[in-house]
């Protein structure tokens, strides 16, 4: 293998490892939410016209396991090598910067796109899950754990240690999560807030997403494709040039 594959797999090696932690629980945490919202809500919350609540909540829950776990897997990755002292020896290696961009920010895909199809897998049990556009389902899948496995390169260099990286997923990552429509529709929302989520790029994976199941959404799959796109771009962009110049891992 090259350079880069042999750190993707080793990145990837060191989750599936542990895959009764990083993987299986997400799933059961994503389940749980299913029981209970789906349970408590389902006959006094309509959203789309021939689709249950149950079901409209499945891909939310798949979306945001997949963007958190994404986020998670190249943030621990990253800050566990700098607290543990090992990530010298990936340093003393001639791997190029755009080696450890693909092979972190691929790890973070793969590990989000396994707890996303796990999440799936299960929620097949509960409610009936249709595919109007599977390509739409892909595209975003892949974009949104990407970019999140970006936004988790660039958390993991700038932390210096575990609290401050679990400020930073507390109080940046959790609440956009949260607020992006994953257990409702916007257009339920007041003005205001409906403002305030077209601010929000999370919004835009989740509702680009869902799209691929039902055939609709809150906004055109278009325009969330453009803002995914262009927040993908512009944290990668970041993210490579934090890494070209060593930022917090050379000193």
């Amino acid at each position: 293998m090259t350079g880069w594959q042999t750190l993707l797999y080793k990145e990837v090696l060191r989750f599936w490892k542990v895959a009764f932690q990083t993987v299986a629980g997400p799933v059961l945490t994503a389940m749980l939410y299913l029981l209970i919202f789906g349970h408590a809500l389902e006959s006094h919350v309509k959203v789309y016209d021939q689709v249950s609540y149950t079901a409209f909540l499945v891909p939310g829950l798949a979306m945001m396991s997949l963007l958190q776990n994404a986020f998670a897997n190249s943030s621990s990755s990253l800050i566990m090598s700098k607290v543990m002292g090992n990530l010298v020896f990936l340093l003393l290696t001639p791997l190029s910067y755009m080696n450890w961009f693909v092979a972190y920010v691929g790890a973070a895909v793969i590990r989000g796109l396994i707890v996303g199809l796990g999440v799936f897998a299960v929620s097949a049990l509960f409610t009936d899950l249709s595919f109007v556009a599977p390509l739409w389902i892909l595209i975003f899948g892949v974009m949104g754990a990407a970019l999140m496995g970006t936004l988790g390169l660039i958390a993991g260099l700038w932390a210096e240690k575990f609290d401050q990286l679990a400020a930073f997923q507390n109080f940046v990552v959790m609440p956009m999560t949260f607020l992006s429509g994953v257990f409702y529709s916007i257009h339920s929302l007041p003005s205001f807030w409906q403002t305030v989520s077209h601010l929000n790029p999370f919004f835009y994976m989740i509702d680009g997403f869902r799209y691929g199941f039902f055939g609709v959404s809150d906004v055109s799959p278009w325009l969330s494709l453009s803002v995914v796109g262009g927040a993908l771009a512009a944290v990668s962009a970041v993210a490579v040039y934090l890494l070209h110049i060593g930022y917090k891992i050379r000193s």
